[in-house]
């Protein structure tokens, strides 16, 4: 297949998907519900064209379809009713593209009104139980982006700068790069700072409607969070560290009394990518109490009142929410499901009624993303994304199914086998996911559009969850930590050899594909096995040494690897894959982008010049405008297509 052809073929793909939906929502997010559960809102992904990102709106249900919730230009996101019910607080750029503010509709009547505007752009919003205030999360316009958002940072350019202006780092800290926290008061208009100088707020929520718990450090760079601590801070900004942990802290939520205060404590390799134990915190002597889930790592958590805390979660590759009596210590589950709950999130996510019912997005590899609130009398489906597009997607992806392994020593490994109809064997794309700590689920086009894309093809796709990764409680996520390329290799390997022995797999046309994590390891695996005849490493780490050095996670990736890059012999480098470079015969396709911090461009350069340098195919793709990931359009659609022609041309 030439490169005219894959493009027309990946673009015609692409338009028969999108083009129906176009101006419409085709994904969903953010859901919240009013504690009575008449009125739901929800954040679309739009797409208007194959051009540039995409954008966001707010949405309602009604009658079973989406309805826009506020008409105004730009992107909207991040709605959240008022605890009566009768406010509605949302984000919205459009007085600057990418910079978010807080606007506020009542009744659901008119057009909303905007909030004084704060320095930077907020992340997200809560009312305080009494809903009197308003909390924002604000990032300065220079502070870090996780990787998951993208990485890079929230600065804009500075257009006011000639063009040969040099950037410069002196050690010092960026005042543009700190997450603050601030008040916005309802009855006077007021907009106030609550975090005070030298605290960096990672995520906050109120603590009674007095007090705020955040996640919190002293330094703003984005390997700071990894150490970062849960903090209470009053009113007048008076802070208190409340807990630490050796491993992560996320999601923090105080009862609504300010009694308790319910927080995440979990392994992580990313921000904003968190999934483990469910622990309470008492507020005034620190006392901690850890929640017993039944095996679910917990990823959000809402209290329903001063005595009801609910959760959602990943318990192996389902979906769970379950409802925490406080005093009595008992858990309610009132969810348990295969389909995929969260729609654009990583772990499973929704929101809570005052009854327990509960609002989430679900889909699955052949459901589109839908709306539904779930009770004891069952699931409503409020509203679907389902258009011709998604049919055209249902008749060309063939399907997706459960599959189980053991490791060489012997423990179980999960994944998701997507694969067109017939017998087999087919040629097999082993798609890794990123972290390592996160984890698939049967979800829609599993998050990745090469995949169904690749089905289509008549490839098979293992979307694999090897040790390391959520769902299976911490243990099973920490055995990744000090051993990335060891252990979760033979996880994948095992894997291989299982779905050929299961006559699902051609042993001769095995390739490989992932980001991030999953591109480190579609990296050091062409170093370790010669039965991969392709592989296409995303945003990879391939060089733990210059990553150490280069990453504004570099500390992280040392953790991981409990090595020293001073120290030689360490893990830094006997798992660095262009130090193995000279045993890969595999043709690789080494992409990146070029505004990636977290694994930066030279990483896919050094080991595309190391597998050139012996004699391996190697090409490198290199996306000036994009971050850790490929997402904007015309360049998703480029990709797209070198992936395609990467596969067809050794592959087929």
């Amino acid at each position: 297949m030439d490169d005219t052809t894959a493009h027309r073929e990946v673009t015609e793909h692409l338009r028969a998907l999108h083009e129906p939906a176009f101006g419409r929502p085709h994904g969903l997010r953010e859901p919240h519900v009013t504690r009575d559960g008449e009125r739901v809102a929800v954040t679309g992904s739009v797409l208007d064209d194959l051009t540039g990102p995409v954008r966001t709106a707010l949405y309602t249900a009604e009658d079973g379809e989406l309805r826009a919730v506020s008409a105004g230009p730009g992107s909207a996101r991040w709605a959240r009713f008022s605890p009566d019910g009768d406010g509605l607080a949302f984000l919205s750029d459009r007085h600057e593209a990418g910079v978010f503010q807080l606007h506020l509709l009542s009744s659901g009547l008119g057009e909303a009104s905007p909030a004084p505007e704060v320095p930077g752009s907020v992340e997200y919003a809560q009312w305080s139980p009494d809903g009197r205030r308003i909390l924002l999360g604000v990032a300065g316009p220079g502070a870090d982006l996780s990787g998951g958002q993208g990485s890079g940072s929230a600065r804009r350019t500075e257009q006011d700068r000639p063009s040969w202006f040099p950037e410069v780092e002196d050690g010092g800290v960026d005042e543009a790069a700190w997450r603050t926290l601030w008040i916005y008061t309802l009855a006077t208009g007021g907009l106030t700072r609550l975090s005070p100088d030298g605290l960096n707020c990672w995520e906050a929520g109120w603590c009674g409607p007095d007090r705020v718990v955040t996640i919190s450090s002293g330094e703003p760079g984005e390997d700071a969070w990894y150490a970062a601590h849960l903090t209470l801070l009053d009113l007048a900004g008076e802070a208190r560290k409340l807990l630490d942990s050796l491993v992560q802290l996320a999601l923090p939520a105080g009862s609504p009394d300010g009694a308790r205060v319910a927080v995440v404590e979990a392994a992580c390799s990313d921000r904003g990518v968190v999934a483990g134990d469910l622990l309470l915190v008492d507020p005034d002597t620190g006392a901690v109490r850890r929640i017993d889930t039944a095996g679910t790592d917990v990823s959000q958590v809402e209290w329903l009142d001063a005595d009801r805390l609910g959760y959602f979660g990943q318990r192996r590759l389902a979906s769970v929410a379950g409802i925490l009596d406080v005093p009595g210590g008992s858990v309610r589950e009132v969810l348990d499901t295969e389909l995929s709950c969260g729609g654009g999130t990583f772990y499973p996510a929704g929101a809570f009624t005052a009854d327990g019912r509960v609002l989430t997005v679900q889909d699955s590899y052949t459901v589109a993303p839908r709306l539904v609130l779930t009770g004891e009398s069952g699931d409503r489906v409020l509203a679907s994304t389902a258009h011709p597009g998604t049919d055209h997607l249902l008749t060309v992806a063939g399907g997706a199914e459960t599959v189980t392994w053991t490791a060489p020593d012997g423990l179980d490994i999960d994944g998701i086998l997507c694969r067109p109809a017939g017998e087999g064997p087919f040629p097999l794309v082993v798609n890794i996911h990123g972290g390592p700590i996160w984890a698939f689920r049967n979800s829609w086009s599993m998050r990745y559009p090469w995949v169904p894309l690749l089905v289509a093809r008549g490839y098979a796709v293992l979307n694999p969850n090897p040790r390391g990764s959520g769902g299976r409680g911490q243990e099973f996520a920490a055995r990744v930590i000090g051993d990335m390329g060891g252990a979760d290799a033979h996880d994948l390997l095992s894997g291989i050899d299982a779905l050929v022995g299961r006559g699902l797999a051609d042993e001769d046309r095995i390739g490989l594909i992932g980001g991030s994590y999953g591109g480190f390891m579609s990296s050091w695996l062409v170093t370790q096995d010669r039965r991969f005849v392709a592989a296409v490493p995303i945003s990879p780490v391939t060089d733990w040494y210059s990553q150490s050095f280069t990453s504004n996670i570099g500390s992280w990736g040392t953790s991981y690897l409990d090595a020293d890059p001073e120290d030689p012999g360490t893990l830094v480098h006997t798992r660095s894959p262009v130090l193995h470079a000279s045993k890969a015969r595999t043709p690789c396709l080494n992409v990146a982008g070029a505004l990636d911090r977290a694994t930066p461009p030279g990483q896919a350069r050094e080991f595309h010049q190391a597998l050139r340098a012996h004699g391996v195919p190697s090409a490198l793709v290199i996306y000036p405008e994009e971050g850790h990931g490929v997402r904007a359009f015309p360049a998703q659609i480029d990709l797209l297509t070198r992936i395609l022609r990467w596969f067809d041309h050794y592959l087929r």
